[in-house]
């Protein structure tokens, strides 16, 4: 399947959405859109590192990237990041929804989620209503196993699953990345 959106420079306002499970395949993905979508690229990394494991991962995914890339590393403000980014006949790749939404709901430093998560999540979907630029959003589909039985991970599952909806909705384009290859769902 061709991925391609807006290629050439074209000035073309697209959302793509790519979600999948863990180990899915899907920030390669939306990697291989971005190069294909011939633009500047700007990518915003949400992960932190939090163990040597996770910064073998890190690593990995910085090594996969064109080093013409700029890169935005960022705790929480993803609004910010995105308002600062976007910009027609550019490309600003997310990567992902699930790491952001983990350090609202589950900050290292507090055992509670932060104050102000909601108004966050509001603010980052403001922020991608308003987008000129063509943007794509990678998210984790956390809601196909069981009912988490802990009151936290549930709050986490409904949360990132209201947010992967909300953000379904407005995009134009929704791929669901299973074993490597990529489903349209929403074109």
């Amino acid at each position: 399947m061709k991925l391609a959106g807006p290629s050439n420079g074209h000035n073309d306002r697209s959302m793509t959405f790519i979600v999948g499970g863990a180990r899915s395949g899907k920030s390669c993905v939306a990697e291989k859109l971005a190069v294909e979508f011939n633009l500047p690229v700007t990518y915003i990394a949400t992960a932190q590192v939090r163990d040597a494991e996770f910064a073998k991962r890190i690593a990995a995914h910085q090594r996969r990237r064109p080093p013409k890339w700029k890169l935005l590393e960022i705790d929480v403000d993803l609004a910010g990041a995105l308002a600062k980014s976007d910009a027609p006949g550019h490309c600003v790749l997310i990567d992902c929804l699930t790491l952001w939404l983990s350090h609202l709901l589950c900050p290292i430093q507090d055992k509670r989620p932060r104050h102000d998560w909601a108004s966050q999540i509001d603010l980052l979907i403001s922020g991608l209503e308003r987008c000129v630029g063509s943007i794509i959003i990678v998210s984790s589909e956390v809601g196909m196993g069981v009912i988490p039985m802990g009151a936290a991970t549930r709050q986490y599952v409904d949360a990132l699953g209201q947010l992967n909806q909300r953000v379904a909705a407005l995009a134009n384009r929704v791929i669901l990345t299973v074993v490597g290859i990529p489903v349209e769902l929403k074109k």
